[in-house]
Parts: structure tokens; sequence; C-alpha cells
């Protein structure tokens, strides 16, 4: 449907295990909601970027130490050529741009186009050709160009494949956030006045909505001012002049989409009341996150839910049937996805995992704040456990971004550790994270694990992945687990929503709960009451699986924001 549509920018976007235009959480959800806009038949277009080289393929060397590499992938066998070329210009040279089509098709046939922007034609310079290259590439510069082709190509194209009845333009993240200033551009063309007026700003907002989704600093873009305004080849006082997105010298885009859009949200409801104290003076809502229920849950999950729920995959509510499900059957279909992993596993990485043993599961972006090496705070002390209350492996994957040396640290870190750790514990670091490793690790651990500095975690969704699996959490108190958490229900916590100020002694109490978690609770429940493990698997899926959806999350966005 053509008209009355909703454009969803998005900087990445995961369609496909083939195609390598996403690098995380970011991309992974950016799909799962194109999938329920197909399965709720919303009329919706998506824009984002080809990014022929991906973001890059890991690769990890003996000593634990991550390299990057192009990723090779063939456009033309996941996408279509659309006749259609925009232009942009960028200091004054023209840009060509062309889009490629991928078709989200939901449970009844609806579509979802997608389209792709792609810099690498024949009419532009070199360095233009490779502007839709690499996602998160390069320097400032490279990612203003990205940016621009983004937001103002991204609006120019919508235009020339006839979507000209867009109501709303919803800004995933604020790296789109240009496509405000070309709808201004728009109606200042139409209007034909010297300067763009309130009343075009007021109908500019009327058509804007924006996610954040991180409380990170460093997650929101911001780039000089004299290198914005040279690229885009407008004066610093057409972008400054009573706007608040400009201070310091600096464009910032999320001030930029946040005064033009009549709609903002965080996506849990902490991160909503983070991001207001953040932004002060802006009315922020919170939808909080979900994942495509279809495209998360294993084979044998989505089996087991055929037999005993029909019609989940239309109704996700309906997953709260679980609780009638017999245990056996849950823990079968459990064991199924858990082999399929450790086959992985073993197979890949000569690991020796053992399908028999407790498996904790993590994997997350190798930064900082998101702590993956907490759960080696004290390897002495783990030893023990694992000796006195039964065996314990741990996967870990993610990667690091290329320019983040501590995050490749703490990989390395993972290793050094997994070499010292023999018998009662096996760690094993699986390379290239992505959905194929990640529908596989988040359905066939046993538990998944989750260790962020709150109250840094916007929401996150692995944890949801693992949910409609079955597989219960044990996690910090942020993001979506502060609203998914019930204590020995569907899952468990690691420390209160009220850690330490000081950063060392948080990880201390941190590490110190953990451990107590698994020594006390998890570890004996998991080897000696079975019964009761399954229980909680099977509220995971009942009350967090049916909820913590791309459907319902959807839903509310229909309400809230795209046709209010």
């Amino acid at each position: 449907m053509r008209n009355q549509s909703v454009a969803y920018f998005t900087m990445e976007i995961a369609l496909e295990r083939g195609m390598p235009t996403y690098s995380g959480g970011l991309g992974a959800l950016a799909g799962d909601t194109v999938r329920s806009a197909a399965d709720l038949r919303l009329p919706m277009v998506v824009v984002s970027l080809l990014h022929r080289k991906g973001y890059f393929y890991q690769r990890l060397d003996s000593e634990g130490w991550q390299h990057e590499e192009p990723v090779e992938w063939i456009v033309e066998d996941y996408l279509e050529e659309m006749p259609a070329r925009v232009r942009v210009q960028i200091e004054g040279r023209e840009v060509y741009i062309r889009a490629w089509t991928y078709h989200a098709r939901g449970i009844d046939g609806h579509i979802v186009p997608v389209y792709l922007l792609d810099t690498d034609l024949e009419e532009n310079e070199d360095w233009d050709r490779t502007i839709t290259n690499f996602l998160y590439g390069g320097d400032q510069y490279y990612r203003f160009c990205q940016e621009v082709v983004l937001g103002i190509g991204g609006v120019r194209m919508l235009r020339a494949l006839g979507h000209d009845q867009i109501i709303r333009y919803h800004m995933n993240e604020g790296h789109a956030s240009l496509l405000t200033l070309e709808l201004l551009a728009e109606r200042r063309a139409i209007s034909g006045a010297e300067r763009i007026t309130e009343q075009d700003i007021a109908q500019v907002r009327k058509q804007c909505i924006f996610t954040t989704h991180t409380p990170v600093e460093s997650g929101h873009d911001k780039f000089p001012l004299d290198m914005a305004t040279s690229i885009l080849g407008l004066s610093e006082t057409f972008l400054c002049e009573d706007h608040p997105f400009c201070f310091d010298g600096m464009l910032n885009m999320t001030y930029l989409a946040l005064d033009l859009s009549y709609y903002v949200n965080g996506v849990a409801k902490k991160h909503g009341e983070i991001s207001r104290h953040m932004f002060a003076g802006y009315a922020i809502d919170a939808i909080t996150n979900g994942v495509h229920a279809g495209t998360w849950a294993s084979q044998a999950f989505a089996e087991l839910f055929d037999e005993h729920i029909p019609g989940w995959r239309k109704d996700n509510f309906s997953l709260r049937s679980a609780l009638s499900v017999p245990r056996d059957a849950v823990w079968e279909a459990h064991v199924t996805a858990k082999k399929q992993l450790m086959e992985f596993v073993n197979r890949e990485t000569n690991a020796g995992m053992d399908v028999h043993c407790f498996t904790l599961g993590f994997a997350r972006r190798a930064a900082p704040y998101k702590r993956g090496d907490l759960l080696l705070h004290d390897i002495d002390r783990l030893e023990a456990i694992a000796a006195e209350v039964g065996p314990l492996q741990i996967l870990y994957a993610g990667k690091a971004h290329p320019q983040n040396d501590a995050g490749k640290e703490i990989i390395q870190r993972i290793f050094k550790a997994s070499e010292r750790l023999q018998g009662n514990v096996r760690i094993t670091y699986v390379e290239n994270y992505g959905l194929a490793v990640a529908k596989l690790m988040t359905s066939g651990v046993d538990v998944w694990l989750n260790t962020p500095l709150p109250p840094l975690e916007a929401s996150g969704t692995s944890g949801m992945k693992s949910a409609v699996n079955g597989v219960p959490s044990l996690s910090v108190l942020d993001g979506w687990w502060i609203e998914g958490h019930i204590e020995g229900v569907t899952g468990w916590a690691i420390g209160d929503e009220s850690p330490s100020e000081d950063q060392e002694e948080a990880w201390s109490e941190d590490a110190s709960h953990l451990y107590h978690q698994l020594e006390h609770v998890i570890l004996p429940m998991f080897y000696s009451n079975r019964d009761a493990f399954i229980d909680v698997m099977r509220n995971c899926i009942a009350l967090n699986g049916s909820f913590f959806n791309t459907q319902r999350m959807l839903q509310e966005y229909v309400l809230k924001a795209y046709f209010r």
C-alpha cells in the first residue's frame, strides 16, 4: 500500500543471515520490527543503507585479539535493483543514489518494502562510490556523508519511488535525523518563502517520530558544525538560528531529532526515565522493545507451540498458555535446541561442549560497560562452585568496535581465563556473532547472562529472544529486565536497582551476587530439582515471551505515534 504509509528509517537492519546490513541489537530490532509490521499488515516502507562491505567479519587469533575483514556478499542474490535515481549534494558534488529493494513478507503474504540505498554508481567519483560500503566505518566525515545519504537521500528516494503520502517518518536513532531538514526544504519549496517559518517547523514536527536507543553519551552522534555546513552547503545561521541542536560548535543529531519530532520514546520504561533526565525539557515516552517471536523461536519450540498453542504466530499474547504445556515436552524441545547448539560449537571450535552440562550464554557487543568479564572476577570461586555444585560451561560471543581497544581487551581476557580454567569450567568464544549464531545460542543455552553497568543498558533484546525459547535470564536489573524480572519465577537478578556509585565496588558486589545465585539457587535447581527449573522455563515463555515481542511493541507505536 503506497498511500498513508509510515516510513521507518534506520542505519542498520538485520533481514537475512547472508546480508551483512547490521551490526547488532539495533539492526536486529529493526528487522524484527519490519517482520511484525508485515505480519500486522501495517502500511510501512523502510529505508536503510546497503553496506556492501558490511560491519566487518570477525577473526580472533590464538591470543584472543580481534581482527576485522570486509564481508563479501552478492547483493543480487537477495535484492532487486530499482530503476529510480536521486541525487544529494555533498560539498557541492552531485552524488547519485540508487535503491535495492527487499520484500519483508508477513504471515498472510503482506509485503513491507525495504529500500537499501547505494552510492556505488559509475556517475559518482571514486570516493563517493564508497559512502554506503561500511556500517559505522570511517571517520566523522564518512559517517556524516552516510547520514546525508540516509536522511536526505532517503526522503528523495521515497518520492522517486512513488511513496508521496507518508504520514509519519520514524527515525530509529538519530542517524536519520537529517530527513527533518529535507522535509523543511520541501515545505519551503512549496511555499516559495525565503526562510523556513515556524509554521513549516510545526508541520514537519507533526510528521516525525524519534526513538532514542542509548543512555551512553558516545552513542549520540555529534559532528563539527563547520564540517556539517560545508557538506550540506548550508550556512551555520540556517542550522543554529533559534534551535537548540547546535551548540559548542557541534551539530547534535539527537537534539535535531528531538526538536523536530512530535513523539519521542525510549525503549524501556527505565530508559524513558533516564532519557527525560538526559534531555530535560522534552516529553519522552517509553515503548519497551520486543523480538519477532516467529523468527526467534527455535524449530523445536516452534513445533511445540504449533502443537499446544495453535495460532501463536498471529497472536503472540497466546504464548501465555505455555503454562499448560507438559514439562516433559518443554524439556525435550530444549534438549533438541541445546544439541543443535553444542554440535555447532564443537564443529566450529573443537571445544568439546557437553549437552548434559549446565551452560551459560553471554553474547553482547564487547564494550566495557557491558562487563562481559564480570563472571570471571574471581576465577577461583567460579572453579570451586563448579567443583562442589556441578560442572559449568560458558559460551561467549560478540564483536568489539574496530576502534574500541578496550572492548578487544575484554575478549582477550576471556580467552586467557578459558586457558586457565580447566575441568569443571569450560569457556568458549564463538567468532563472528550474527543472526544464525544468535538463534542457536539464545535457544540452546540453559540460562542467559547479562551484566551491564546500570543504567547504561537501554533495553536489550537477547534475553527476550531467550525467553521465547524458555531460557531464563540471570541479569543485572537494567533495561527491559526490570520489567520482565520476577525473582525465581522468570529468572534471577544480579544485585538490585541501586548499585554502588563506586564502579569498583559495584563490580565486586555484582560479581559476588552472581556467584551466590549460581552456587545456591540456579545450579542446585538445574541439577537436583529439574521440575522446578522447567517451571521457570514455562514462566519465561508465558510471562515474557508473550509480552516482550515486536507484535505488542508495534501495536503501541500504532496507538501512541503512527496513527494518533
